[in-house]
């Protein structure tokens, strides 16, 4: 099987640090570009009567020549392992990955051609995508469903101190996915220093921060 690139991701995360671990935990606005072959809006008809779309994409960032049984997930504190199959890890027999995304609208471009705004998406910037296709509520969905060890830490967020002065120097439009992002607990489960300053690049920004116990705090804001 021969699988192709059909489209690229534009978003707000340039480094892997600070990704949300899951689509849909921040409401990150993206837009998805289409490669020139793509570039048709035949293809896109009526996809604006889905509310949220699948993504299936490439970790392109964790491309590896060999894999592993095993992983060890960061937010199991980095010591247990489980087996690959059994998680969300990048690092996988093939490095693809699947996200459900918000669609917001399709904007027209006279250069880019159909352009998709979606929001809650977990992607790096210029992520490969390969496919795209329709959530359907009615099968895609099983609140009722077991989620492993995931469900250890779903309902898990800090207390963000973000000192009004930081604040204002994010764009309006952005504050509040950054705000989501930052409750969700960026860091690695198993690191614990409760002075050690972490940064993390948003939105062409980079925001610097600790965390001592149940809050974070920002400690400064600076132009990437």
């Amino acid at each position: 099987m021969q699988i192709k690139q059909i489209a690229y991701i534009r978003s707000d995360f340039v480094e892997k640090f600070g990704i949300p671990r899951q689509s849909n935990l921040a409401d990150t606005r993206a837009e998805i570009h289409f490669l020139p072959e793509y570039q048709n809006a035949d293809a896109l008809r009526e996809i604006e009567a889905y509310d949220y779309l699948w993504l299936i994409w490439e970790f392109s960032e964790s491309i590896r020549d060999t894999w592993s049984p095993t992983v060890r997930p960061p937010r199991l504190g980095g010591n247990r392992r489980v087996g690959v199959f059994a998680t969300r890890s990048p690092f996988r027999p093939n490095p693809i990955g699947l996200s459900s995304v918000k669609l917001i609208g399709v904007e027209f471009r006279e250069k880019e051609g159909p352009v998709l705004i979606v929001e809650g998406a977990d992607l790096l910037d210029m992520t490969p995508i390969y496919d795209i296709k329709p959530y359907l509520p009615y099968v895609d969905s099983h609140p009722e469903a077991k989620g492993g060890f995931a469900e250890e830490k779903k309902d898990y967020k800090l207390d963000v101190n973000f000192p009004e002065m930081y604040l204002e120097q994010i764009p309006a439009e952005k504050r509040a996915a950054l705000i989501q992002i930052l409750e969700q607990d960026p860091r690695p489960s198993y690191q614990k220093d409760p002075v050690r300053i972490y940064g993390m690049s948003y939105a062409g920004m980079e925001i610097h921060f600790r965390v001592d116990k149940e809050t974070l705090y920002v400690t400064e804001v600076e132009r990437s």
